[in-house]
This record gives structure tokens, C-alpha cells and sequence, in this order.
């Protein structure tokens, strides 16, 4: 039997066919019969590409594979779906697989996104708005996070490669304010010859560099995370400040963190505020909100906006109305509902968050809320003892969804009207189901376009109980 690594080598023109959900482009190739047996099938995965891309791929081995991940060799012809407006190249590809795509055909394909995932539920897709995009999806994020690389690199990882780093010289995502500081900070990272972090070796002097902007109030907050405290780097953090001070006038807090762990999240061990405040100040629906480096918060507060004036719309929340907001965060959906109902609980397991919750609610003069930490499920079981059953529940849970678990409480709690604003179609649809099983019915899907160059969308679903 021949081995796998025998198969010679081929170069393949192939035409992409679809999108995956990862955001890499899909073509099958079928070899060529060999001594009358049927040709054998090979799924590519090709990065950077649209549907309807003709391009040249080099595949080792090929005869011996069923897929493979690639780049292309040559664009051989751009689909008609292509942006061509956009630079060709992976350097600037970390981050957003779908750049290359007509920003229209993106809107399309989260779209069908969305109904495809319902529909293997057995849910009625005609029940899909038309999804809301962004007039310009350009620039949109407030909070980017990146890399320092073992040659020198400071940006984005490779699509699929967790050790490699792509040197962010411009970006689709991130506003120019960003770009400036993100090319200032890679001057000095040279200038003193400080090492970024190796993950395989665990050496290296600086790991991450993480930038939050706020468009509402023009604060700008710079987060260097590195494997000695500033005090051991002394010259080198003063000439930071320095540098960044004298050339960027936004500049609201730029803070120096010591990590050393090897886990890939990031856990602060000492911090030093090298200049202004330890958080800046962002605004969203006409509340103000304060954001440290740990915050989470909205990263695109246009679609933000536009995802909570949707879930206010298509709840109807009143002042007569209880309304219990579930995986509650800071309160970016607690406050503007609070201001229109009787009274709101927000429920979250992190205290940091509800402590902000709290903050946040008291600074913009919110005074019928009412915030606790507590695990969702025993935080339900608790405020259904001192409320009863509320009129709405809200929830927006993290991208892999609530569970079956935490579903299923909610359907015993039987709230009149539950809110789903989700950032997966695909766990939106299978966390439905429970409720389906307790008697609720879907009245609305809205998706919205919160990540535009991005495989994410995000979804407004509305059910009531009917049974």
C-alpha cells in the first residue's frame, strides 16, 4: 500500500464554489479515473477567496488527500463578487475572512446564514427580516487586541495559525487613530530591541497590545501586556509615554501589565498606570459606561445602537413590565430597558461586571434596577421567589450559547415574552428548540450585521408563550 507521503505534488485551477462557516472558500476537484476506477473527490479550503474566484492552488500530495487548507498560488479571475477595492494578500487578512466579499454578498450570505441553521430546527425562515447592515462597515471596531510576534511582528494571527503573526500595517476593522498608535508602539518595541513573546519557547519580553477607543467621547486607552512589571522596564515605559503623549492627543490611559502565564487569556498580575485614568468613558443608546481593559463592551457601537433599539422595539417592554436580563454584563441592555419598565434585575456570574452594573446604572440616574452575581440558573430560581414570574427575560449569552440546562429553567420560570440576542446562529437555533418544547413560538428573527468582514452575526429573536 503506498503511503501518504508518496502522492506527488499538483497544481490545481479550481473555481471556489461557497463560503464556509470559518470563512474559508470551498471547491471540490475530482481527479482524474485511474485504471477504470471512479475519480477520487478532494475538498479544498482556500483562504482569502469568494465564491466564484478561479484561482491556481498547489496541493502536496494531492492524490492522497480528501482535503486540505491552502492559500492560493494566483487569482486567476476574480469573481464578480470580489471587492477589488481590496489589497490582495494575507498581511492584511487576520481577523476578516470575508474583506474580499462585496460588502452586499456578505449581508446575503449571514442572511442565509441564519435561516440554515433554523430551518435544520424546523423553524419557519419567512419569519427572517431582512438583515440590517452598515452603511459604511469600514473601521467599526472600538477594541482591538493584538500580537507581538516572535520576528518582530505586532497585528493579527494567521487565519487557522495561532503561532503565527501577520505585521498590521492597515486594517479593515480598526480606525486610523488605532493604526497610528499600533505604528508608533512597533518604533519603539524596535528601538529597544524588546523580543515578542514566543508561544512554543515561552520567552519573549511583550505578548499583547490591546487599544479600546471610544467615537462618543474621543477617549483612547493603550494596554501593553508584557513578562517583566513596568518597574523593570523603566526607561523603556517612560519613553512610551513620552512617545505616545507628544503624538496622540486622545490618549486617556495607557497602562503597563505584567502576564506570565502560558494560558492564551489573559490574566493581569500587576498593572501600572503609566498616564491618565485606569478606564476611559464610551457612550451607547445615551448612557455612559465605564470601560477598563477588561470590560466587555459592544466592539461596534453603531450596530450596537442599532441591536438595542431593535430588542426594545420588538419586546414592547412597558412600565408596567418586570423584566429580568440574564448574562446582564456591565448593563449595555439592563439600562436602556430599565428606563422603560417598572423595574429590571440583571443577573451575571463575573462581580467585576455587576459592580460596573451598578456604577453604570448610578451615573446615568437609573435608580429601579436591581443587580446580583449569581450563576443564571440559581439567580432565576432566586428572584422567582422574591418576584415571581416576570413579564420579559432578556438574554445574551456567550457565542456558544445558553444550554440545554439553562433553557429548560427558563421555560419552568415561564416569563410572558423571552428576548434571545445571540452572536451564533447556530446555538441560537438549538437553545429555541427547549423553549419550542415549553410552549413558546417564534414572533420575529432580526439579524444584524455587528461584525461586518467577519463570518459572526448577530440575531434578535423574539418568542412568546402561546401554550
Amino acid at each position: 500500500m503506498r503511503e501518504y507521503k508518496d502522492f506527488p505534488t499538483e497544481v490545481l485551477d479550481i473555481t471556489i464554489q461557497e463560503i464556509n462557516y470559518k470563512g474559508y472558500g470551498y471547491a471540490r476537484y475530482i481527479h482524474e479515473p485511474v485504471n477504470g476506477s471512479n475519480g477520487k473527490h478532494l475538498q479544498l479550503l482556500v483562504k482569502n477567496t469568494v465564491p466564484g474566484d478561479r484561482v491556481r492552488v498547489t496541493v502536496p500530495n494531492a492524490k492522497g488527500r480528501a482535503k486540505g487548507v491552502f492559500h492560493y498560488d494566483e487569482l486567476l479571475e476574480p469573481s464578480p463578487d470580489r471587492d477589488l477595492s481590496i489589497k490582495l494578500g494575507r498581511e492584511v487578512a487576520g481577523g476578516a475572512p470575508l474583506q474580499y466579499m462585496k460588502y452586499d454578498k456578505q449581508l446575503e450570505y449571514k442572511e442565509n446564514l441564519v435561516k440554515k441553521y433554523l430551518s435544520e430546527q424546523g423553524f419557519d425562515t419567512n419569519l427572517v427580516k431582512p438583515i440590517i447592515g452598515m452603511d459604511d462597515p469600514k473601521r467599526y471596531r472600538n477594541k482591538m487586541e493584538l500580537s507581538f510576534g516572535r520576528d518582530g511582528e505586532l497585528g493579527m494571527h494567521e487565519q487557522g495559525d495561532p503561532m503565527k503573526v501577520i505585521d498590521l500595517e492597515d486594517s479593515i476593522l480598526a480606525p486610523e487613530l488605532m493604526v497610528r498608535v499600533k505604528h508608533i508602539v512597533s518604533e519603539w518595541q524596535h528601538h529597544w530591541n524588546l523580543a515578542g513573546y514566543n508561544k512554543e519557547t515561552t520567552e519573549g519580553d511583550l505578548r499583547n497590545l490591546l487599544l479600546r477607543y471610544s467615537f462618543a467621547t474621543n477617549e483612547l486607552m493603550v494596554i501593553v501586556y508584557a513578562t517583566d512589571n513596568a518597574e523593570a522596564r523603566r526607561e523603556e515605559a517612560d519613553d512610551l509615554v513620552n512617545r505616545l503623549q507628544s503624538e496622540i492627543d486622545e490618549l486617556t490611559s495607557l497602562q503597563w501589565v505584567k502576564y506570565t502565564t502560558t494560558n492564551e487569556r489573559i490574566a493581569a498580575e500587576e498593572t501600572e498606570v503609566l498616564y491618565g485614568r485606569d478606564f476611559i468613558y464610551d457612550e451607547l443608546n445615551g448612557n455612559r459606561f465605564r470601560i477598563w481593559p477588561d470590560t466587555f463592551f459592544q466592539v461596534n457601537p453603531v450596530q450596537a445602537e442599532v441591536l438595542v433599539n431593535t430588542a426594545l422595539e420588538a419586546a414592547g417592554v412597558n412600565e408596567e413590565m418586570d423584566v429580568i436580563d440574564l448574562f446582564c454584563g456591565i448593563g449595555t441592555f439592563s439600562l436602556p430597558f430599565a428606563q422603560r419598565a417598572k423595574r429590571l434585575a440583571g443577573i451575571e456570574i463575573v462581580e467585576k461586571s455587576i459592580e460596573s452594573a451598578k456604577r453604570n446604572a448610578s451615573d446615568n440616574n437609573i435608580d429601579n434596577t436591581y443587580f446580583f452575581a449569581s450563576d443564571a440558573r440559581s439567580g432565576l430560581l432566586k428572584l422567582q421567589e422574591e418576584w415571581g414570574t416576570p413579564n420579559l427575560l432578556i438574554l445574551d449569552p456567550p457565542r456558544s450559547g445558553a444550554g440545554g440546562k439553562m433553557m429548560r429553567a427558563i421555560g419552568r420560570l415561564a416569563p410572558e415574552r423571552v428576548l434571545y440576542v445571540s452572536c451564533s446562529a447556530k446555538s441560537l437555533a438549538l437553545d429555541l428548540v427547549w423553549l419550542r418544547d415549553f410552549g413558546y413560538d417564534v414572533q420575529s428573527v432580526q439579524p444584524v450585521d455587528q461584525f461586518p468582514s467577519t463570518v459572526h452575526v448577530e440575531c434578535v429573536v423574539l418568542m412568546e408563550k402561546v401554550n
